[in-house]
């Protein structure tokens, strides 16, 4: 056995048991298992053309090239993929030589985007499986933070290695299009058959390198209604710490990816149960461990979030954090009413501070903040329906989804008289009659009554009194 080969074997043993050793391992090395095409379920009629196109002239051109990820495990699952991604030797300046219409992207790890119109192909060279101390090898190619966080990460290796560095078994599958087999190195068809969701290596360490590998856990277990391997889940608990030294840019995509992709409930209670949550909303979990009812509206708005998305129907950031955050904007604005705080400056004041503390965390952009306080701030003018002004809040750009949350604070057992169901009737209104009949209960409302002002007398002339 060649020395080359002999480190390999090494490094394969150390990742899957996730230990370092200097002597041979005991245990029996994983090896490649390949399904033939007359074994799985895979079509290139499922395959997009332009994925396809990607793998030919890679494999034309000398170079291996396969699918690889989660595009392959939703094939198997009968699933439709969201994007198709490829794993192949080229290095990423040979992919751009191939490709006019690619781009060099990524500082951590380098990746080609072939373009084609909407669709965009992610390439990736294989990776190498390498060790934190490999590091001071060569610190321009790799580099790990003193909790062992990979910050960058361009060793490139073989097939083999690439399949080792991947994070979860059912990830770590490869298609090739030179005879339409699925060629498995870590055991990702077996969990894949038993639901299972498990780490490739040990998961401490794993996590260790990229911390947002427990969300990735959570996702996909909701998403695909899998069990988490126990050793996988072990050391989340202790290890939830780690997600406040991610980049709050990349914690607002995870979040999008865990809400946002049609299982927000489920994944709400999994975050709960493996106490992830509060990393990535600490306002919010502190706002329910003192007023657990509070929860409800967070519950109601998962729930209609993921009625909507399978009804094809938009969803929107700034509606999901006003939901999110509402238990802690109110906890807030309460704590500086009592304080002696007019309603209004109150209310203004802890929009300011709850969307600060929670842009320090997931960094939300303007483009959502912005409509996430006018929907928190027409919440009053909704409720009080002064007449004068009803016309002006129906014209409102944001009064839908202001009117949308009204109805699922009055869903969730807030009291707002019967504020929900006056809007409602006043929309489906056509005549002006009714609207004018509407407009006249409003006489009943508090503080709707005009107040009579006080004349004062005028002054005479000489009057110096």
């Amino acid at each position: 056995m060649t020395g080359k080969r002999s480190g390999f074997i090494h490094r394969l043993f150390s990742y899957v048991t996730g230990k370092q050793s200097d002597t041979q391992p005991q245990a029996p090395v994983p090896t490649l298992s390949i399904l033939p095409r007359d074994q799985h379920t895979i079509s290139r009629r499922h395959i997009s053309d332009n994925a396809l196109k990607v793998l030919h002239r890679l494999n034309s051109h000398g170079y291996q090239a396969y699918l690889v990820g989660g595009c392959i495990r939703d094939l198997m699952l009968d699933l439709h993929p969201k994007d198709f991604d490829i794993a192949t030797s080229a290095t990423p300046e040979e992919v751009r030589g191939l490709f006019r219409n690619s781009r060099i992207i990524g500082r951590r790890f380098k990746l080609i985007h072939v373009v084609f119109g909407r669709e965009v192909i992610e390439v990736a060279t294989f990776r190498a499986s390498h060790r934190a101390e490999d590091d001071e090898h060569d610190s321009s190619i790799s580099h790990h933070s003193q909790k062992g966080r990979i910050l960058r990460d361009n060793v490139y290796g073989t097939i083999e290695d690439d399949a080792i560095r991947r994070d979860f078994t059912m990830n770590s599958l490869y298609y090739t299009t030179t005879d339409f087999s699925i060629h498995d190195y870590c055991g990702g068809v077996q969990d894949i058959h038993n639901r299972v969701i498990r780490l490739i290596g040990d998961p401490e360490t794993r996590y260790r390198e990229d911390p947002v590998r427990m969300l990735r856990a959570i996702r996909f277990a909701a998403k695909l209604d899998f069990h988490i391997a126990d050793n996988t889940t072990a050391p989340i608990a202790t290890l939830a710490h780690l997600l406040k030294d991610i980049p709050a840019a990349r914690l607002f995509d995870e979040v999008l990816k865990l809400f946002l992709s049609g299982h927000a409930e489920s994944t709400y209670y999994l975050l709960q149960d493996y106490h992830l949550f509060e990393s990535l909303f600490p306002a919010t979990q502190a706002s329910l461990k003192e007023a657990p009812e509070s929860e409800q509206i967070i519950i109601n708005a998962l729930h209609n979030t993921d009625l909507r998305i399978q009804e094809d129907k938009p969803v929107t950031p700034a509606f999901f954090f006003a939901a999110m955050l509402w238990p802690a904007l109110i906890r807030l604005r309460d704590r500086y009413q009592n304080e002696g705080m007019p309603p209004v400056p109150a209310l203004q004041q802890a929009a300011t501070q709850v969307i600060s503390q929670q842009c320090r965390r997931t960094a939300i952009p303007k483009r959502f903040t912005i409509p996430m306080r006018e929907i928190w701030e027409m919440q009053s003018r909704l409720e009080r329906r002064q007449p004068r002004r009803v016309d002006e809040l129906a014209t409102h750009p944001r009064f839908r989804a202001a009117y949308d949350f009204l109805l699922l604070r009055e869903q969730s057992g807030e009291t707002i008289g019967d504020a929900g169901q006056w809007w409602t009737d006043y929309q489906a209104s056509s005549q002006d009659d009714d609207r004018q009949a509407l407009l006249k209960q409003l006489h009943s409302v508090p503080g709707n009554k005009r107040k009579r002002r006080r004349r004062r007398p005028r002054k005479r002339p000489g009057n110096t009194a």
